[in-house]
């Protein structure tokens, strides 16, 4: 299986996340609004690379014939639920930026944790999901 859009949608989105870590470093209230645009553009990513794994990627690892490669699937698929349940939120409070400045040290707590989950996840589908799905 061509894996190739996924990997650069990951590099995508990890490029989303240092840049959200770099404007939070260089001060969230004085950058409220260029956070805000990219925690927006973040999501929009996101959002287009899962309903590519849902509706590509996981029917297609669940039904391979390596049941080993179908539970891996079904897994991350699962576990994907609580994560972008848990993004989803983290972009309804924070992409107004009136928000990012009334709430500073808010928003660096909520972005140091869901943040931190979607690069974790981000590189164990790199190391586990992806290799099983291109060996397909």
């Amino acid at each position: 299986m061509n894996m190739d859009r996924y990997h650069r949608d990951h590099a995508s989105i990890l490029q989303q996340i240092d840049t959200l870590r770099s404007l939070s470093r260089a001060g969230i209230d004085a950058n409220a609004e260029h956070i805000s645009q990219a925690i927006v553009e973040t999501a929009s990513l996101i959002k287009f690379h899962l309903a590519a794994e849902d509706q590509v990627l996981y029917p297609r690892l669940a039904t391979s014939a390596m049941p080993e490669v179908a539970a891996i699937s079904a897994r991350y698929q699962s576990e994907m639920q609580g994560l972008s349940q848990a993004f989803g939120r983290f972009v309804e409070r924070w992409r107004v930026p009136a928000r990012l400045q009334e709430d500073p040290e808010g928003f660096r707590r909520d972005a140091n944790t869901v943040l931190r989950a979607l690069f974790e996840r981000l590189c164990r589908e790199d190391r586990e999901l992806y290799p099983a799905a291109a060996g397909l």
